[in-house]
């Protein structure tokens, strides 16, 4: 890493962890509104749904924003947008109504989308292409330190430890089920209030820096006025690299986002507990970054992909088998081997793609949609058999045999 990339690389690592926290709020958020909107785990899973469509349907309009003016411009269009969604949580707790929060996540994603659409190709663009996996793999890293905060700190902000029903409720409670409803609502309000001043606090600087431009946009200052290339899907690693983006998104949220209901509905673990091993399960996914970035200096980044995705078929298949403690302990497995998996296709794809590489950042961004309805089908199915629960894994599992392929054959540059 040269020196004179070191403090805009710095920059941008920090919108890796700004928009883990945001993201890896999500399964702390579906197990809460379970609660405080009195809905099943199906239901309740649309949450996600809300959340990542933001991620389909706006990455070609920001790629074409970013290519009209510029990365930076786009990530404090970002940040300034997300925070919005965060101080938006003030009123919703006084409507209390599942859609106002919909709605919500629907504009935090969006801001999300900008930072993610400009950071993770300039990151692979700072520096030599040769080292480009390896430095977007350490930049998630930092996505990874985020995602540990957010499931083992934040979440028991969220998460009160209660799960009344409105039979279970004592009768002496203050204020009765509104007072109870008031009172989870509440809790929703303070994480949400220090992201929003956080994003605020990087936009601020951001404004204030100096970073420096690169070749895609030094060329779009002479005269390239193509906003976004469709033809660039034609590039056969790239298209190949949607794909399994698509299905590895999918399988990682569906085990993300149902990890506590997983933990307090099936296992029967207290929700300071569940929320104790979802942060162990992000510490295994942080581990496994900082250990994949240090063995990408000995092994390729598409073996390591490749012998990744098939341990993780394997873990899969023990949840499904035995479900219970023994599944919960696989997915920490499962965790550790996801973690290089998207930053590694990601760059994979978006190799050797020159003045396209903006175009090819928004398809690849566009593949997250994976999440908005590949959870959902897990959940149906778990919500639909809770006597083999555990069966509903065999999705993820399915998932990551696309990933496993890419790492194999599809990561080749054919033409």
């Amino acid at each position: 890493m040269r020196n004179k990339y070191l403090i805009p690389l710095s920059l941008i690592f920090s919108l890796f962890f700004l928009w883990a926290i945001s993201s890896n709020l999500l399964p702390t958020m579906i197990r809460q509104l379970m609660k405080t909107c009195e809905l099943n785990a199906f239901e309740a899973s649309f949450t996600e749904s809300a959340y990542w469509i933001a991620y389909f349907i706006f990455p070609i309009p920001i790629a074409m924003f970013m290519k009209r003016f510029s990365y930076k411009s786009g990530i404090i269009v970002g940040l300034l947008l997300a925070a919005v969604g965060g101080l938006l949580f003030f009123p919703a707790a006084s409507i209390k109504q599942y859609w106002a929060y919909l709605m919500i996540f629907f504009i935090i994603a969006t801001g999300m989308c900008f930072l993610e659409t400009a950071a993770n190709p300039y990151v692979t663009a700072l520096g030599s292409q040769e080292t480009a996996s390896r430095r977007l793999n350490l930049a998630q890293s930092f996505n990874g330190l985020g995602a540990f905060i957010s499931a083992m700190f934040l979440s028991k902000l969220i998460l009160t430890g209660y799960n009344y029903t409105r039979e279970t409720l004592p009768q002496d409670y203050p204020g009765g089920w509104d007072g109870y409803i008031q009172m989870e609502t509440d809790a929703m309000k303070l994480p949400y209030l220090c992201l929003a001043a956080l994003l605020i606090l990087i936009a601020i600087i951001l404004i204030f820096s100096k970073l420096p431009k690169i070749d895609d946009e030094k060329n779009d200052n002479k005269g390239n006025t193509k906003l976004i290339n469709f033809k660039v899907l034609k590039r056969s690693h790239l298209k190949c690299g949607v794909i399994a983006q698509f299905f590895y998104n999918g399988g990682q949220t569906a085990i993300n986002s149902l990890f506590l209901v997983y933990c307090c509905m099936y296992v029967g673990l207290p929700e300071d507990t569940a929320t104790t091993f979802f942060g162990f399960y992000m510490l295994a996914f942080l581990a496994g970054r900082w250990i994949g970035t240090m063995l990408m200096v000995k092994f390729r980044p598409q073996d390591m992909l490749f012998v990744y995705s098939i341990v993780n078929i394997i873990l899969c298949g023990i949840i499904m088998i035995f479900g219970g403690m023994t599944g919960l302990y696989a997915m920490l497995g499962v965790s550790f081997f996801m973690s290089i998996m998207y930053p590694t296709q990601f760059s994979l794809a978006i190799n050797d793609l020159g003045e396209d590489t903006k175009s090819g950042s928004a398809f690849l961004v566009m593949a997250i949609i994976g999440n908005a309805c590949i959870p959902q089908l897990t959940a149906y199915i778990m919500n639909h058999n809770k006597d083999v629960y555990y069966f509903a894994y065999i999705i993820p599992l399915i998932c990551f045999f696309f990933t496993a392929y890419y790492g194999w054959k599809g990561y080749k540059i054919k033409d």
